[in-house]
C-alpha cells in the first residue's frame, strides 16, 4: 500500500518566511515570488502581525491556493518585525531558513542558488546580492555591490569585517541547526532588530558562502507617506534615532561578551559611515528642536566611538559629525549640505600655526581641531578645475515666459578666484545639447560674489521624441581658459514655478528645490500636448536615421 505525500507530511528542503502587516494590496506578489522558484521543495509560512486589513483573508486566499503555503497570526500586534519571524521559526519545518518582507520579491531562482551554495560546503548560512528598485523611478542598483562581487566562502568575520556592512537578515539562507545550536533568534520589541541579529550571525558562523546572483529583490519607496513608511524611512522621528542607537549599544555588548572586541573599531567605522551618514543627509530639513534632540540622543554614543572610526571618514562627513558634538547645529546643516558633492565651507578660520578649519572660528579643544581641520582640502591649492567653491542661491522668481531669474552668491573661501568679475554660467541639458546661459558674478567682499541671471528653459534644444524627467543645473565658472563646474544649491523651500514650454515641442517645466539630499535646484519636463502623443511613437518605431531626419525637420521648422 502506498502512503500519498502531502505537505503535512513530506519534508521541505527550505522555509521561507513571510512577515507581513496591514500589507493586503503586496503580500500576493511577494507569495507568487517564492511560488515561482525554480527549486519547488519549499515551505512558505506567512507570518501575520494581527493585521487589521484584508490581510487575513488575503493571507488564507493564498494559503488554500497551494498546499506548500501556510497561515499564521499573531494573537496581537507586536509592533516590529522580529516576532512574526520567531513565530514562524518555531513551527518551521525546513532545514534551511529564508526571510522575505511582505513588500519584497525573490528572484525566481533564489533558493535554487543559496541551496546550492549549501549543498556544495557545508556552511552556517549562504548569503547573496541584493537587488534594489526604486519605486519612484524604477532604478535597479546592487546594495553593498562590492562585498558580494565574489564568489567566496569566508572562514569567520574575522576574515572580512568590512561585511558587517551587510546586516540584511533577508539576503541570506540559515541552517536551522546553526540558529538552535546558538539560540539565535530575532530580539523583540526593538527596532533594526536585523543589525543585531546579523552582527551575531557574522560573529557566531564557522563560515558562510557569498555568492555575487542576486538572491532578493528590495523595493524602495523614499517619498512614501510617513505613516506608511518603513522604519528606516522612518528618520523624521527621534524614537527612530534612539532605537538606533540602542542597537549598536546591544551590538557592542554582544562583541564584548563573544569575544569579538577587535571587531569594535570596524563596527564603529560602520556605524558612522552608514547609520550616521543617513541621518546627516537629512539634516538641512530639520528644525531647531529635532536638531538640538537629535544631538542629546547622539552625542554621548559619539564619544564612545573608536579614533580610528573617525580617521576612515572623509573629511566632510567628520566635519559634520564633530559640528554636532560642539552643538553648532546651524554649522552643521550647513556642512551636510555639501556631502558627496565638494562643496566649500562658506568660510574658514587659520590659526597661528597656519592651520585652516571649518566656520568662522577656531576650534576651542584639540578634539575639535583635529576634525574640523580642512587643511587637507587644499582650499587654495587645488588645480582650478578642482577647486572647491559654494553656489547658493539666494532667490527664485518667475520670468517671461517659460524663463526664471535667479539671484547667486558664490563663496570662494580658498580666495582661486582673482580680483573683480567673473564669468559664469548655467548649464542643464535635458536633451543631448546642453543649455548655457551666461552671466557675471561681481564681488562683494573678499570670497563672496554675487550675480543674477535669467535661465530661458524655452531655449533647450529637447529631444525630437520629447524628454520627461528630472535635471539639475550646474553653475560653471571661467578662468584663463579653464573651467569649474559645481553644484547649485537652492533655497530649501519656495514655491515650485511651472510654466509651459510652447514651440514645435510643448513640454511643461517645473522649477524646485531637490527637497532631499544636498537641496539643488531641480527642473522637471514633461511632455505635454502633441509631444505628449507622438514622443512614445517615435521612441518606440523610429531608429537612428529617423531621429536625425527629425531632427532635421525641426531645425527647418525653426
Amino acid at each position: 500500500m502506498t502512503t500519498a505525500v502531502t505537505a503535512e507530511t513530506r519534508t521541505p528542503d527550505v522555509t521561507i518566511t513571510v512577515i507581513v502587516y496591514n500589507d493586503a494590496e503586496r503580500l500576493p506578489r511577494a507569495v507568487a515570488s517564492l511560488l515561482r522558484q525554480t527549486h519547488t521543495n519549499i515551505e512558505v509560512i506567512i507570518s501575520d502581525d494581527h493585521s487589521t486589513d484584508d490581510t487575513p483573508s488575503v493571507a488564507r486566499r493564498l494559503a488554500a491556493q497551494d498546499e506548500r503555503v501556510r497561515y499564521l497570526r499573531l494573537p496581537e500586534n507586536s509592533g516590529g518585525c522580529s516576532a512574526p519571524r520567531n513565530r514562524a521559526l518555531e513551527i518551521a519545518r525546513g532545514p534551511y531558513l529564508m526571510f522575505l518582507d511582505s513588500d519584497d520579491e525573490l528572484p525566481e531562482n533564489a533558493v535554487e542558488l543559496l541551496l546550492a551554495a549549501h549543498r556544495e560546503r557545508e556552511v552556517d548560512f549562504a548569503m547573496g546580492a541584493v537587488e534594489r528598485v526604486r519605486v519612484d523611478t524604477g532604478r535597479r542598483s546592487t546594495w553593498m555591490a562590492h562585498l558580494v562581487a565574489e564568489r567566496r566562502t569566508v572562514e569567520g568575520i574575522d576574515a572580512e569585517p568590512e561585511l558587517l556592512f551587510e546586516h540584511l537578515s533577508t539576503s541570506k539562507m540559515y541552517r536551522r541547526e546553526f540558529l538552535d545550536r546558538h539560540q539565535l533568534r530575532f530580539p523583540e520589541g526593538i527596532h533594526y532588530e536585523d543589525q543585531l541579529f546579523s552582527a551575531q550571525a557574522y560573529c557566531l558562523a564557522r563560515s558562510f558562502t557569498i555568492i555575487p546572483e542576486p538572491v532578493y529583490r528590495w523595493y524602495i519607496a523614499p517619498f512614501v507617506a510617513a505613516e506608511a513608511a518603513s522604519i528606516s524611512n522612518q528618520r523624521h522621528k527621534l524614537s527612530n534615532v534612539s532605537d538606533r542607537i540602542y542597537v549598536q549599544t546591544l551590538i557592542d555588548e554582544f562583541l564584548k561578551e563573544s569575544g569579538h572586541e577587535g571587531l569594535r573599531r570596524h563596527k564603529d567605522y560602520k556605524f558612522l559611515k552608514h547609520d550616521f551618514r543617513m541621518y546627516a543627509g537629512d539634516l538641512p530639513y530639520r528644525d531647531e528642536e529635532w536638531l538640538a534632540g537629535f544631538a542629546d540622543i547622539v552625542t554621548p554614543y559619539l564619544e564612545e566611538l573608536a579614533d580610528d572610526a573617525y580617521a576612515r571618514l572623509p573629511r566632510v562627513e567628520r566635519v559634520v559629525i564633530q559640528l554636532i558634538r560642539d552643538r553648532r547645529l546651524t554649522e552643521a546643516q550647513e556642512a551636510a549640505r555639501g556631502l558627496g558633492h565638494g562643496v566649500a565651507p562658506r568660510t574658514t578660520s587659520t590659526d597661528d600655526s597656519g592651520a585652516v578649519y571649518w566656520g568662522s572660528q577656531v576650534p576651542a579643544s584639540s578634539w575639535a581641531r583635529r576634525e574640523l581641520d580642512v587643511s587637507d582640502l587644499e582650499l587654495e591649492y587645488r588645480p582650478f578645475p578642482s577647486a572647491l567653491f559654494r553656489h547658493e542661491i539666494t532667490s527664485v522668481e518667475p520670468g517671461p515666459g517659460a524663463s526664471v531669474n535667479l539671484s547667486i552668491r558664490t563663496y570662494d573661501p580658498g580666495l582661486r578666484l582673482p580680483v573683480g568679475p567673473q564669468r559664469a554660467s548655467i548649464v542643464v541639458a535635458p536633451g543631448r545639447r546642453r543649455l548655457v546661459t551666461a552671466f557675471r558674478l561681481d564681488p562683494v567682499r573678499p570670497g563672496v560674489f554675487e550675480g543674477r541671471v535669467r535661465v530661458d528653459l524655452a531655449a533647450a534644444q529637447l529631444p525630437v521624441q520629447g524628454f520627461q524627467g528630472i535635471r539639475h543645473p550646474m553653475l560653471r565658472l571661467e578662468n584663463q581658459g579653464l573651467f569649474n563646474t559645481g553644484v547649485l544649491l537652492a533655497p530649501l523651500t519656495f514655491p515650485a514655478l511651472t510654466a509651459t514650454q510652447v514651440g514645435t515641442l510643448p513640454h511643461e517645466v517645473t522649477v524646485e528645490p531637490e527637497g532631499r539630499g544636498a537641496g539643488r535646484l531641480q527642473m522637471r519636463w514633461r511632455p505635454v500636448g502633441v509631444t505628449a502623443k507622438v514622443g512614445p511613437v517615435v521612441r518606440r518605431v523610429a531608429g537612428p536615421r529617423m531621429r536625425r531626419a527629425a531632427r532635421l525637420v525641426r531645425s527647418a521648422l525653426r
